[in-house]
């Protein structure tokens, strides 16, 4: 097999991992291209594939991002991709890799179903301690700085080297610090947004409220939000009302003309919180909130507040 997927954040062990590929195959002296999905589309990848090497008999092609893809700008050239996947040349040495993929897309089974995977973990807490090897910092700290960096890599990095010009006299980093100089990093609002609906469903007030708070941060406006909320409890009344025919996620997200049944496999998580009068009931004092915050002075998010108090 000479097409490699490999999933992991850690730059150092992705590059080792490539290396070791590459001089596995007896690649060593062959030619490498470099593509990067963020920036780059499929055609050019593909050109490269198809096409001979004028250096050598053998090529490596290295494309990195893969998860991140935009399957829109590449909807034209991803059946011939999967096709090259299936028979690959024997002449190219195909290496992918991502940080995370999403395993219910068509892109990431056809690349598993096609490519020899790797998967290369980190302890992103022993990372942490090691970069901070020179100071003196307590695991409550590390534990922190990992916590508000969401395992992202290149955040830790840039965070620790933030804490260390600013500790350098001291070699002591501690909790305050943490706090006054590093930015808690925001998650995926859609994924929030579930966790305040779910809050909604458990009538719990207070962490209700506290998401909420969350979500402002994303600097959504507050009428933007309500319609947001309310587009949530409208697919969730939908797949409930669905539900009731056993039908698979597949089934209904094609009834409901949605992509993936990923959205939907995650509404059925919150459905159980809710009877169809009360999603009915919740739909229909969202729409009078949006009605008074556009006809009237009142401040919407003495509305939504209000509304949560009221659960």
């Amino acid at each position: 097999m000479n097409s490699y997927l490999i999933e992991g954040t850690d730059f150092g062990a992705l590059s080792a991992e490539i290396k070791s590929i590459i001089k596995s195959n007896k690649f060593d002296e062959a030619s490498i291209s470099y593509y990067d999905m963020e920036v780059d589309l499929l055609d050019k990848v593909l050109e490269d594939l198809d096409t001979y090497s004028f250096l050598s008999d053998k090529k490596v092609i290295i494309i990195k991002n893969m998860d991140k893809i935009s399957i829109d700008n590449n909807k034209n050239y991803l059946d011939h991709f999967y096709k090259y996947l299936e028979n690959p040349s024997s002449d190219n040495l195909l290496i992918i890799s991502g940080s995370k993929f999403n395993n219910t897309l068509k892109v990431t089974k056809e690349l598993k179903k096609y490519c020899k995977y790797t998967e290369i973990s980190l302890d992103v807490y022993k990372y942490t301690e090691n970069l901070l090897k020179d100071y003196t910092v307590d695991k409550n700290t590390i534990r922190l700085i990992v916590e508000y960096s969401l395992n992202d890599i290149s955040k830790i990095e840039n965070d620790c080297h933030k804490l260390m010009d600013y500790c350098f006299d001291s070699k002591v980093i501690n909790r305050e610090d943490v706090l006054e100089l590093v930015s808690q990093k925001l998650g995926d609002s859609k994924d929030l947004t579930f966790s305040f609906i779910r809050s909604l469903g458990e009538r719990d007030k207070s962490e209700s409220l506290k998401k909420y708070k969350e979500l402002l941060e994303y600097n959504i406006e507050p009428l933007a939000l309500i319609g947001l909320v309310a587009s949530q409890i409208r697919i969730i009344y939908q797949v409930k009302s669905l539900e009731k025919n056993n039908l698979s996620d597949k089934e209904i997200a094609d009834m409901l003309g949605e992509k993936s049944d990923y959205r939907i496999k995650k509404t059925r998580e919150v459905t159980r919180y809710y009877s169809e009068s009360e999603l009915l009931k919740l739909m229909i004092d969202l729409s009078d909130i949006d009605l008074k915050c556009k006809s009237s002075d009142v401040d919407p998010n003495y509305l939504i507040e209000v509304f949560l108090l009221n659960l």
